[in-house]
């Protein structure tokens, strides 16, 4: 017997899993009976009965046997038959005794074992393998060919776990978010995974990197491989992570900056900064996070850059150990930071290359930058931003602008070069001077890649399963068969957030631009979308500022069955109010871009302190765009208004001093009024018509309200950019007995500042002034601030004008309110407001101003009569009566700031609101019950203030 061996061993230590052995090939080909006679064993020892057929004697050695061995791990694997049979083409080339058929073993066949070694090596399953052939000779002379692979698998992944120094689940770092971070680079630890040395040193690596970013630079990060109980090759992989002492900034210095200060610079560093002693635990810092120090330099580079100096550079800092905390979990640093500022440069020469679909003294324009003004980097950069704009609204998706700059003094520079050559001797006086102090420029090449142009060939949606297709593809302003506009895109993607039907879509995570492969420059666009709950299911009870306690029952939909159309069924009761509504709005009259819209209402609202009012109507609305995100409509209401249940202190405000307090008097029947409360009406006609006094408490309203609204806001209830511009007059001239204009203008802004904060401003103003035979506004019309609506921290009308020697509200014909919010996103759904309002209300005749008279109402009456054996006090029936005092000046502007936290309700679908404000600017306004507005006050409300 001779021994033929192609032997490939390669050694390593890497973890695998176990598999059966195979049964010796030539089994199914021994005749009945013959299994039991031992003609041969294989390399692995496994026994080989005798063929049932041999070859002629004289034929040449035959491919007989093929056999897998495990004797390095038991003999023993865990993987099927077929996977190895998968991969390896020898076993198709087998000889068939039974069937008379032999195949030679020549170089055929050995070139096959060969590449199947190769296969079985290329896939990563195996620590080692060799391939070994022995002959077995027969009685006839004829010889067989035992092939045996001899198979050691990789040990396999059973169990990974990361632990700290002492043994326990490592705490600095989530689980979660280390498998995060090794899905972001392409990582797998997965458990039943072979075991691979590259990809466990790899994982330490972004062990160390993530304990960086927390301040522990100096980690150690270590594993150990220890088998397990359920075979061979299993193993457990523990990564073993000790913490070190966290590295803590202490202070921060720079050496070789000149033209910027220390002070500068380190405004410019927003990881690895000083903990700030009074507002660290807000602005955070204090930790070195070595892996950030890159992107800190950056923003150094930058400053420098964008102020002229176009080569500064910042190098790796250098680390002084001041000092470690007692309980050395803490190691006090200084980072002394190099900086190189090299020359300042002005603008050269500004040229483009490689544009072709564009001018280039169109493309010029694009960039702020003049020839002699300091180098820029940001202009550079704003100004590729803009012809990336313009690049793609004219299909080029690709368009690349690459920067090249060309100092005047590089030693390569060619001028510089011929300058040199000049001996100082022969330069003209002062030459030398002059060079040495001249200002060097910086020749700006915008190399451009335009790439070709893109047309859309299809626009996908998925996910809305059920807001209809017709209703998405008309937000959309990208048309298929039409140019690749990435503008037109982005603006379709801020209508569809508008529309408050879905998620918040972005850009880079839900669109996808693909080119298409059947159609050559064209793309596919698909936009994947989730349905968000537009529809209004409300039942129940609640409380509020406005309704007080209430109960409702109602229906309201902005994306009725799925085609965008709005509808509102609302029944609502409670305390202060009443409310009952049917509205139905569709935004697409006749699949045109025309809004039409009715709402038919019956409400009644009690303000505390003041009167009720009643009303009821109907509203008709039609609108049509007439530009980008801006729509004109026409509004005609027709309402009836009734007020009732005046508050007693309108007439007397002695009642305010009373131990009952002020009582309610109906409009209906003034007999229970005293003859001096009577005669306060009687001298103040403008007050008796103001509160519908002898017109029977009601009032017809006829009005038109044309008006224009300009709205790029990117989301309905948590807005994070965009404008709105509100432009209205209300015209009370087409009958009714109320006539009056009132023209109305608001303004709101909001700008993203980080990822998840955003700042928003809104500057609201109204005038009112009466028309025709209306000598005097009602009540109900009259201007007034306060509430979550207007001016947080105060209660419903309760800034402006008061009644004449009362301390009841009347309102105003002008009002002014300013808000601002910065807004912080703590969960998808939940937002943290910082908020601050200030608004002021002026009467007819009155200017806005900033300071105003503090009044309040005095009672004048003399000390009580003491009457020692009486049980009552006895006033003074002839006493005076309470009188309005001015006892200093104020701010006009009513003020309130303070926090807010709003929540999303998925299930109603409205924003809540828990208020806490500070009122700090309060002198001369009084809550609802007549007492001073308090300083502090804790709110809930619904909606949003803007």
């Amino acid at each position: 017997m001779t021994v033929q061996i192609f032997r490939w061993i390669v050694g390593v230590s890497l973890a695998s899993a176990l598999v059966a052995g195979a049964p010796p090939a030539s089994a199914q080909d021994a005749p009945a009976g013959a299994g039991q006679e031992v003609v041969t064993r294989t390399a692995c020892g496994n026994d080989v009965a005798a063929p049932s057929q041999l070859p002629p004697p004289g034929s040449p050695p035959f491919f007989w046997i093929l056999d897998f061995c495990f004797e390095a791990q038991g003999g023993f694997t865990t993987l099927e038959d077929d996977t190895y049979l998968y991969y390896i083409d020898a076993n198709d080339l087998l000889s068939a005794p039974s069937q008379g058929r032999f195949v030679p073993y020549d170089e055929t066949v050995e070139q096959t074992l060969k590449a199947d070694f190769q296969a079985l090596w290329d896939t990563n399953f195996l620590d080692d393998l060799s391939i070994e052939v022995l002959d077995h000779t027969f009685p006839n002379g004829t010889v067989g060919k035992l092939v045996t692979y001899h198979i050691e698998e990789r040990e396999r992944v059973k169990i990974v776990d990361y632990r700290d120094a002492e043994g326990e689940s490592i705490s600095i770092i989530k689980r979660a978010d280390i498998e995060d971070r090794l899905r972001q680079m392409g990582l797998e630890m997965r458990l039943d995974t072979f075991l691979d040395e590259v990809t466990v040193s790899r994982v330490e690596s972004v062990l160390r990197l993530m304990m960086a970013d927390k301040g522990f630079s100096n980690a150690t990060v270590s594993h150990s491989i220890t088998p397990v109980d359920g075979g061979p090759k299993l193993v457990n992989v523990s990564f073993l992570v000790g913490e070190g002492p966290k590295l803590r900034i202490r202070r921060i210095e720079f050496d070789g900056n000149e033209a910027l200060s220390d002070g500068d610079l380190r405004g410019e560093i927003k990881e690895n900064k000083p903990r700030n002693p009074l507002w660290g635990w807000i602005t955070g810092g204090g930790t070195y996070k070595e892996t950030a120090f890159e992107e800190d330099a950056a923003r150094i580079e930058e400053k420098y850059q964008d102020q002229g100096w176009a080569r500064a550079s910042v190098g790796q800092p250098e680390i002084a150990v001041l000092e470690d905390s007692d309980d050395g979990d803490s190691r006090f640093i200084e980072l002394r930071i190099p900086v190189t500022e090299g020359s300042r440069y002005r603008i050269g020469e500004v040229r483009f290359e490689g544009n072709m679909a564009y001018a280039s003294e169109g493309l010029r324009t694009l960039y702020d930058i003049e020839e002699g003004d300091w180098f820029s980097r940001a202009k550079i950069v704003e100004g590729n931003q803009r012809a990336q704009q313009v690049y793609g609204t004219a299909g080029h998706m690709e368009f690349t602008p690459f920067p090249v700059l060309d100092y005047s003094d590089d030693p390569g520079n060619f001028a510089n070069v011929m300058t040199s050559r000049v001996p100082d001797a022969l330069r003209p006086p002062g030459a030398v001077r002059a060079e040495a102090d001249a200002v060097p420029t910086v020749n700006v090449t915008i190399q451009i890649d335009e790439g070709p142009q893109y047309l859309v060939n299809r626009i996908n949606f998925t996910g809305n399963s059920t807001t209809h297709d017709n209703v998405i593809r008309r937000e959309m302003r990208l048309i298929e068969g039409g140019v690749f506009d990435s503008e037109a895109l982005k603006y379709s993607i801020r209508r569809l957030n508008q529309l408050g039907y879905f998620t918040p879509l972005e850009e880079q995570r839900d669109m996808t631009v693909e080119k298409n492969r059947d159609v050559e420059n064209t793309v596919d666009v698909t936009i994947a979308l989730e349905e968000q709950n537009r529809n209004q299911l409300t039942f129940g009870a609640g409380i509020s500022q406005y309704e007080g306690f209430f109960g409702q029952l109602g229906f309201q939909t902005a994306n009725f069955l799925g085609r965008g159309e709005q509808l509102t069924f609302s029944m609502q009761a409670g305390d202060r109010t009443q409310n009952y509504q049917v509205a139905f709005t569709e935004p697409f009259l006749f699949d045109r871009n025309m809004t039409a819209g009715v709402d038919v209402f019956r409400r009644s609202l009690q303000y505390i302190g003041s009167f009720t009012q009643r009303s009821a109507g109907i509203n008709f609305v039609f609108g049509v765009p007439v530009a980008d995100f801006s729509r004109m409509y026409v509004n005609y209401s027709y309402q009836t208004v009734e007020i009732s249940d005046l508050n007693e202190a309108v007439f007397d405000t002695s009642c305010i001093f009373r131990s009952g307090g002020c009582s309610i008097v109906s409009l209906d029947d003034l007999s229970s009024l005293t003859d001096a409360q009577l005669e306060v009406l009687g001298r103040n006609p403008f007050l008796r018509d103001a509160l519908l006094i002898g017109q029977g408490g009601k009032r017809t309203i006829s009005k038109i309200v044309p008006s224009f609204q300009h709205n790029s806001v990117d989301h309905p209830i948590f807005p994070n950019t965009g404008k709105r511009l509100t432009a209205s007059v209300d015209l009370a001239v087409l009958g009714g007995n109320t006539k009056f204009y009132k023209p109305r203008i608001e303004g709101v802004t909001f700008f993203r500042h980080l990822s998840r904060t955003s700042l928003g401003l809104r500057v609201l103003g109204e005038y009112i002034a009466p028309l025709g035979d209306t000598q005097s506004l009602p009540i109900f019309e009259r201007l007034y601030l306060g509430g979550e609506y207007s001016v947080r921290g105060y209660d419903i009308r309760s800034i402006g004008p008061t009644v004449p020697g009362s301390p009841v509200v009347l309102g105003g014909n002008k009002s002014v309110v300013f808000n601002a919010e910065y807004s912080i996103s703590v969960a998808d759904q939940v937002r943290v407001v910082f908020f601050y309002d200030a608004g002021q209300v002026r009467d007819e005749g009155e200017s806005f101003v900033w300071k105003e008279d503090v009044t309040e109402i005095r009672n004048p009456s003399p000390p009580a009569l003491i009457d020692p054996f009486a049980t009552s006090v006895l006033i003074d029936p002839n006493a005076p009566q309470p009188e309005r005092v001015v006892v200093g000046r104020t701010s006009a502007f009513k003020t309130s700031t303070g926090v807010e936290v709003r929540f999303f309700m998925p299930v109603l679908n409205v924003p809540f609101r828990l208020i806490y404000a500070f009122n700090p600017q309060r002198e001369g306004v009084l809550d609802n019950n007549f007492r001073p507005a308090p300083e502090r006050t804790f709110r809930f409300a619904v909606g949003t203030t803007f």
